[in-house]
């Protein structure tokens, strides 16, 4: 894929985020995808390719969204970018911009890269493809919230420590709420205890929780594995109730 690029945009900067994405694991895809994009300045091309339906009838797309695009398959990888966002949705169907010919296994080297290339060299989306208005979607990052002020979420993401990612953001769970007290219950365990990082000491909770770089809400183990300890998967149930 690189030597695709730099063929086409040879003056192309090409930065890995990652090629730990377990395989097939488009959720894992998409969390990476919506934590490290906002780093990355305003015009960044992002090449995703978590694709177990390649060589199919699914769609690649390319997605303009938060001033930056992303190119890969219409399978949900892109969906978490997109949220509260505006995106304007391209299905890829010119072939003038893939190599030749297309291999029915490996379009991230065919049809990704030569496209990600083309925008590097100015081409614009409408020329690359026709514009689509949907795309296929993940659940949605945004939590349950009753009348009461219960908030229901679910854990979204494990990364290789360990640490539980939630949907929970600072939207729903305030300063105020932490100040005035919360309970986290995820598989039958509670959790009331929110630290700044891993390492402060605090009362001698072995499993506490903290707010990750992502801006989410993370459930920790100090030196351990949160997961292991709670017997967490992804897609397991988070709730926050008041006192």
């Amino acid at each position: 894929m690189k030597g695709v690029i730099l063929s086409i945009s040879p003056a192309a900067r090409i930065v890995d985020i990652t090629h730990d994405i377990p395989a097939q694991d488009i959720e894992a895809a998409a969390f990476t995808l919506l934590a490290a994009h906002t780093t990355f300045p305003k015009g960044t091309i992002h090449v995703a390719v978590v694709d177990p339906g390649v060589g199919s009838n699914r769609r690649p797309i390319l997605i303009e969204a938060r001033g930056q695009f992303f190119v890969g398959p219409d399978n949900g990888i892109c969906s978490y970018v997109c949220d509260e966002a505006k995106p304007r949705i391209f299905h890829l169907n010119n072939p003038k911009y893939f190599r030749q010919p297309v291999s029915d296994t490996f379009n991230g080297r065919d049809i990704f890269a030569p496209v990600a290339a083309a925008l590097a060299r100015g081409i614009a989306p409408r020329k690359l493809g026709v514009e689509v208005y949907e795309l296929v979607r993940l659940p949605s990052l945004k939590p349950q919230i009753s009348q009461s002020g219960l908030i229901t979420g679910r854990v979204i993401h494990i990364d290789r420590f360990g640490n539980c990612v939630t949907n929970i953001d600072q939207r729903e769970l305030t300063d105020n709420m932490v100040h005035d007290g919360f309970r986290l219950t995820i598989q039958g365990h509670h959790i009331e205890t929110l630290r700044r990082f891993f390492a402060e000491e605090t009362r001698a909770n072995k499993v506490f929780c903290v707010w990750g770089s992502a801006g989410f809400l993370e459930i920790a183990a100090k030196n351990r594995s949160a997961a292991k300890l709670l017997n967490v998967k992804r897609g397991d149930p988070v709730v926050v109730t008041r006192p």
